[in-house]
């Protein structure tokens, strides 16, 4: 079914910039929400979600720590105060630079919205390093989708284990498996230890929990590599201490719904019976990015990230600002304070212009450290030449964690969430439904043509303006 593209234009009497900000992470949210004393502006939000996704606590999620909501708020609850922006729903399928229109769709339904200046602020993706068929049964961890599945297959695998006729089959959805031990990794598999150890360790009567097998596996020869040998060499210890085993220097080769096989150092394969696998390792930038290279003098990384100029502007299109995971400079990670503070650059960058100031100076990133936590009053933390672990960086985890959490409501609920969950035993968030762990597949199986679809519009473009 063809629809034809509803165009989103300002009126003739049009004078305030035009800012289109496409994503709703880190980078898009800090972007806009930098932009509200502009009266000046008008700033359209783009995202294919409804909402500001605070991915590091997606694997609380994932555990039955804490709900979707309170790492998700609604994008428009976040910004309803914000009058001189608005918040579109769609999937970004064009960016045009030479006609600075922005092409995205839902549900068939096209809209093409015009900018003045554009931050693309994309994220990325998880990466199956070109094995895409491992997602079908080792979920990533990127999306709300990804951790409600995961929450499924992880309370599921226990659920089933109490019904299994046999050993075998039992020691099978005892066995839990996670690819990549860099942080989301390590704190995946540590808490899925705790679940098993603490929380659900008095819930069955045939099956024994603290029975269950954790594997940590990595291609790399080390744990947390970004931390250093000294904390990663911490970080394995307590997890191996905890009963997590950890095979470094391991390379998955092949998965499916029973277990995946790996290959050692020296080339020698075995296969681990599993059914619930998770995947944390690699990332792939927003394919957004070949978009803008294709039409920009601006190449891409190894990753698929877009390279930009010191001011993070596209080479050769000023207006165009790339930030956060899509953007290739100087080596930065993509973390989510890099997200924050080219964010906060580049709306530096275009008030300046707006106020016929000069530009600032060259994007600066400040390293605000890392931290990672492996388990309950455990944690490691690096920064710079300061590097600690134990008790105290685990209250450093949590303040910092707290402080970046969306909404004061969000805030309290999480603290208690976490107050029952890591002083007693208890997990808030242990329901899981059939279709948490099958609809995404099912999703994908859907033919085109069965998936819903909005009916066409007329060509009349709509108008938006903000309330005075």
């Amino acid at each position: 079914m063809t629809v034809e593209p509803s165009v989103t234009t300002p009126s003739d009497t049009q004078t305030k910039h035009r800012i289109v900000i496409i994503g709703s992470g880190f980078g898009g949210l800090f972007a806009a929400r930098a932009l509200k004393r502009r009266k000046d502006v008008d700033v359209t939000l783009i995202a294919r979600t409804t909402h500001h996704l605070f991915q590091p606590l997606l694997y609380q999620v994932a555990t039955g720590v804490l709900s979707e909501g309170e790492i998700a708020p609604a994008t428009r609850e976040v910004l309803s105060h914000q009058k001189n922006a608005r918040v579109l729903l769609g999937e970004v399928t064009h960016i045009g630079l030479d006609t600075r229109t922005v092409a995205h769709e839902v549900m068939g339904r096209q809209t093409v919205t015009p900018y003045d200046s554009l931050i693309v602020a994309a994220g990325a993706g998880q990466s199956y390093f070109g094995n895409d068929q491992f997602s079908d049964h080792a979920p990533g961890m990127k999306t709300i989708d990804d951790a409600l599945e995961l929450r499924g297959r992880i309370f599921g695998a226990f659920e089933l284990a109490e019904l299994a006729p046999t050993e075998e089959e039992r020691r099978r959805l005892l066995t839990f498996v996670v690819v990549g031990a860099g942080p989301t990794g390590v704190e995946m598999a540590g808490q899925i230890a705790e679940l098993a150890q603490r929380t659900l360790r008095n819930d069955f009567r045939v099956i024994n929990p603290s029975e269950a097998r954790v594997v940590l596996l990595d291609a790399g020869p080390g744990v947390l590599p970004s931390f250093g040998e000294n904390l990663g060499g911490k970080a394995r210890a307590k997890l191996e201490e905890m009963g997590i085993e950890v095979l470094t220097s391991t390379k998955v080769v092949d998965v499916d719904s029973n277990g995946l096989v790996i290959e050692s150092q020296d080339g020698t394969r075995s296969r681990i019976e599993s059914k619930a696998k998770v995947w944390a390792a690699g990332v792939s930038a927003s394919p957004l990015g070949q978009q803008l290279s294709a039409q920009s003098e601006s190449g891409l990384d190894r990753a698929g990230r877009v390279e930009v100029a010191p001011d993070l502007t596209l080479k050769g299109r000023p207006e165009v600002f790339v930030i956060g995971d899509m953007m290739a400079l100087r080596g930065l990670p993509g973390v989510a304070q890099v997200a924050i503070q080219g964010a906060r650059y580049a709306v530096k960058v275009i008030t300046a212009r707006l106020d016929g100031k000069p530009s600032p100076e060259p994007f600066s990133y400040f390293d605000k450290g890392s931290m990672a936590t492996i388990s309950r009053f455990s944690a490691v933390v690096s920064m710079g030449k300061i590097q600690f672990g134990g008790f105290i960086a685990w209250l450093a985890w949590l303040g910092l964690h707290l402080v970046y959490i969306t909404g004061f409501k969000s805030r309290v609920t999480t603290l208690l969430h976490w107050f029952v969950t890591f002083i007693g035993r208890g997990r808030a968030q242990r329901v899981t439904t059939a279709q948490q762990v099958l609809g995404r597949r099912a999703l994908q199986m859907l033919a085109e043509q069965a998936r819903p679809q909005l009916p066409p519009v007329a060509d009349d473009p709509t108008t938006w303006r903000p309330s005075a």
